[in-house]
């Protein structure tokens, strides 16, 4: 089983601070983890990551089976030797990718078949199937195959998806427990708590989840449209059925107030695109609030990206002239603004355990959470 180790729980919320434990290397918990779809972080290399501290980074199943292939993967050993990483590696199944494709996809209880966006070939991926993929692609963390019902769906209709989502973990589970890493280190393998925002259904799925003891549990289906405050409702839900022995992870979420709101409510794992995404369009998050960098107001500012960052962009560069490379078209704008956005959030989780571990995490958050909204945002 996956060794993580809770070091300390808030007094006053379910904030914790805890440390998973991989065969390629530790993960401190809370923690961002940037998203590398393809086998790259969009915009930032390798190198740079190591520098910012990123603790551990996300690949994609549906996008690596296709390219490069796994035949290319285990040629070179899997997704770690690939492509240079030395630190953990979570591979997303790619159900959502897949059943996103709604138009190119079908699904059934065997599992799901679907055309791909590349060429127009037919596969058909089952939980079986995935775990395979997902071994021979060689991520430390695996996610099961589910299905992500879209919001707004008809309580009907989610109470047969999580029987499905149900279904579909435990075969994963099976296979996962019959088979072993091809690559002389050890793999875990992770549920996805599925429900809309239906908290009966979120208890019956997590109920049977966790009575199936995976290494981890994700909570999966938000931040796809429902009101924020359904998302967080939810989430404080949920936590409180899954084991505290075992790493929570809500996926897909967010901006820096979202991460803090769940820390709150008892979540250690997160990943977006949003840090990498709004870089590449002159987006940079702030201790004041996002900033467009291609705005005429930072023609002349000599201060960094923010003034509170330790990454290369901020302790080099000028808002003028990061300002100056998207106005003229260079790629080292996106590059230096992808990469500052990615320090910001993990910087914002490296402050948030050290909140935690000094019992101080309420103060801290209602302290950033200010600082984030006293000046009016500009309009992106």
């Amino acid at each position: 089983m996956l060794e993580f180790k809770l070091l300390q729980t808030d007094t006053r919320s379910k904030a914790r601070a805890g440390v998973i434990q991989t065969d390629h290397g530790t993960i401190k918990t809370p923690v961002f983890m940037p998203v590398g779809t393809r086998g790259s972080v969009k915009a930032v290399e390798q190198r740079e990551l190591l520098e910012i501290n990123a603790q551990i980074i996300l690949g994609n199943t549906y996008h690596l089976f296709q390219r490069p292939g796994v035949e290319v993967l285990q040629k070179f050993g899997g997704l770690h030797s690939f492509m240079s990483w030395p630190r953990p590696i979570l591979t997303d199944s790619g159900g959502f990718q897949i059943l996103s494709l709604s138009e190119l996809s079908k699904l059934s209880p065997d599992g799901v078949e679907f055309r791909s966006h590349i060429d127009g070939a037919y596969y058909f991926f089952t939980p079986e199937k995935i775990v395979e993929v997902e071994r021979q692609i060689g991520a430390d963390i695996i996610m099961v195959l589910d299905e992500c019902a879209p919001y707004p769906s008809e309580k009907e209709y989610i109470a047969r998806s999580i029987e499905l989502t149900r279904d579909w973990a435990m075969r994963c589970k099976e296979v996962f427990s019959a088979s072993g890493s091809l690559y002389n280190y050890r793999q875990y393998l992770f549920a996805i708590v599925q429900g809309g925002v239906h908290l009966d259904l979120r208890e019956k799925n997590a109920n049977d989840l966790v009575a199936a003891d995976f290494d981890g549990y994700a909570i999966g289906g938000l931040a796809v449209g429902e009101p924020m405050e359904e998302m967080y409702h939810v989430t404080n839900f949920v936590t409180d059925i899954l084991p505290a022995n075992k790493p929570r992870y809500l996926m897909g979420i967010g901006t820096p107030g979202n991460l803090l709101e769940a820390v709150e409510r008892g979540v250690d794992m997160f990943d977006c695109v949003m840090p990498t995404r709004n870089g590449r369009n002159a987006q940079a998050f702030t201790i004041e609030g996002t900033i467009n960098i291609k705005n005429a107001v930072y023609r002349f500012d000599e201060s960094p990206l923010c003034k509170e960052c330790d990454c290369y962009a901020c302790k080099n560069f000028s808002r003028a002239y990061v300002r100056h490379l998207f106005n003229v078209d260079e790629i080292l704008g996106l590059q230096l603004v992808s990469l500052h956005n990615l320090r910001f959030f993990i910087n914002l989780m490296e402050k948030t355990r050290l909140a935690i571990a000094e019992s101080r995490f309420l103060e801290f958050k209602s302290e950033v959470l200010s600082k984030m909204e006293s000046k009016k945002k500009e309009e992106i």
